[in-house]
């Protein structure tokens, strides 16, 4: 089940419905609380009858229209939490520096998620401002990271939704980070401008601009 949510069929039916459920301004309206949903990234399709190791493959289900709303992310795990659902959710949330990824998750997240976020944790074990990244603690940093990312992996702990934070430019790691941790993508989508706008250090500014050369889109 876990290849679905990166699927070309779900991918082109959820773009579809998103089309087909524009109101008349144009505005794309939370299916759960009634309100617009605003960032494109905030969206997310719901299926009403869970889809499960047995019934991913069956059409009727998981590609049917009428089996799908379309809710903000923070809506979508109040649905989970109200019915009980004891899946592991794992999101992947990903995109250019200043984009605005941490503010999303801690927009969205509950109390006992599960967070891994690479900047948190390099200001974390350092003792550093955020942002400051002294090399020679970088193989802590990372192990520190990796740890946590078994643990979404193996679903080892007591949390029910996992968000692993970071840049992600290449296509090819979200595709292996997607697959390893059976998560569905977050993009975080910001123009390079605007994350230039946001970013107050000078020396940092050079990172935005090398995202935004590597990025590589996902394919339909």
């Amino acid at each position: 089940m876990n290849g679905f949510y990166q699927s070309k069929n779900w991918r082109k039916l959820l773009d579809i419905i998103k089309l087909e459920r524009l109101n008349d301004e144009g505005q794309l309206i939370c299916e759960y609380c009634g309100k617009p949903i605003v960032r494109k990234y905030d969206c997310i399709g719901h299926h009403v009858i869970p889809l499960t190791d047995e019934n991913v493959d069956d059409a009727t289900v998981a590609l049917n229209p009428d089996n799908i709303q379309l809710v903000h992310h923070v809506c979508h795990n109040h649905i989970h939490n109200k019915l009980g659902h004891q899946e592991r959710q794992v999101y992947l949330v990903y995109g250019a520096p200043y984009a605005g990824k941490r503010s999303f998750v801690d927009g969205v997240r509950n109390d006992g998620d599960l967070i891994v976020d690479i900047d948190s944790i390099w200001e974390c074990i350092s003792g550093c401002e955020r942002g400051v990244k002294p090399g020679r603690i970088r193989a802590n940093v990372f192990g520190v990271r990796d740890a946590l990312l078994n643990d979404v992996k193996y679903r080892r702990g007591k949390w029910l939704n996992a968000y692993v934070i970071g840049g992600y430019p290449l296509i090819g790691e979200r595709e292996r980070l997607v697959k390893e941790l059976g998560a569905r993508e977050v993009f975080v989508e910001a123009s390079e401008d605007e994350c230039v706008l946001r970013c107050a250090d000078a020396d940092n500014k050079k990172f935005i601009r090398s995202w935004f050369e590597k990025y590589t889109p996902p394919t339909l």
